[in-house]
């Protein structure tokens, strides 16, 4: 059995397990999504919570890698060289801006469709996260009630030999709403606004590296540039010095 020290004293786990009240908080907060939100985006939320879980690290260093050979490439060969490297490069954004660049059109309604891509997908991100976030306010609130709900069935059948059990099970929906709103909500909104920062970042460089591209600036200079966006310790040149 289980066992927890509070205040000195021993105490069983199973004081703090009531599973009316984990259905009052989770059931009470989901509840309350559905209403404030489009059904489509409410049932996409075990979709939401997954990505927490399954989401990979990020690796910036590869994209520049290739927008630096295709940059080699385009200067070697020319822009509508490309065309036969398009097989090689597996990121779908990266490829829809060489393919425009191919087609000829000019930078800067290239960056312009790509940046709506990036707006387009922060809108996506935003009301993903916006959803837990949520989550995370109402469960608190949820435990509330829960707990007043509980009061009111104890105060009803006032018994003082029941009186101490009945109140511990009345305030365990305050503990469980502050407890899922801080364990596990609002990390969960936390890491997807990280996991949102990262692929935008992504994007970024690789808007920066099309149009360098498009423009004919040597592979050099923009790689370079492309190294600004990450952190020093990723950059291979700083590691290789150290």
């Amino acid at each position: 059995m289980a066992i927890i020290v509070v205040g000195g004293s021993v105490q069983s786990l199973r004081l703090f397990w009531d599973l009316p009240s984990v259905f009052v908080v989770i059931g009470g907060s989901s509840a309350a999504c559905l209403v404030g939100f489009p059904l489509a985006t409410f049932l996409k939320m075990h979709k939401i919570v997954l990505i927490t879980f399954t989401a990979k690290d990020r690796e910036p260093m590869k994209i520049i890698d290739q927008i630096v050979n295709l940059s080699e490439a385009a200067r070697r060969e020319g822009l509508l060289s490309l065309e036969n490297h398009m097989d090689e490069i597996d990121n779908p954004f990266l490829a829809t801006g060489i393919r425009m660049a191919i087609d000829g059109m000019p930078p800067e309604v290239v960056e312009s469709i790509m940046n709506i891509e990036i707006d387009a997908v922060y809108a996506r991100h935003d009301h993903a996260k916006t959803l837990i976030s949520k989550l995370g306010q109402y469960a608190p609130a949820f435990g509330m009630m829960g707990t007043v709900v509980g009061l009111v069935c104890m105060l009803s059948n006032l018994d003082p030999d029941t009186l101490g059990p009945g109140m511990a099970v009345a305030l365990i929906t305050t503990f469980y709403g502050a407890l899922m709103a801080n364990l596990t909500f609002l990390p969960w909104a936390d890491k997807l606004g990280f996991i949102s920062d990262e692929e935008l970042r992504e994007m970024e460089i690789t808007i920066k590296g099309v149009i360098a591209i498009q423009s004919g600036e040597n592979p050099r200079v923009i790689k370079q540039k492309l190294l600004m966006y990450i952190p020093p310790a990723q950059r291979p040149e700083e590691n290789e010095e150290a």
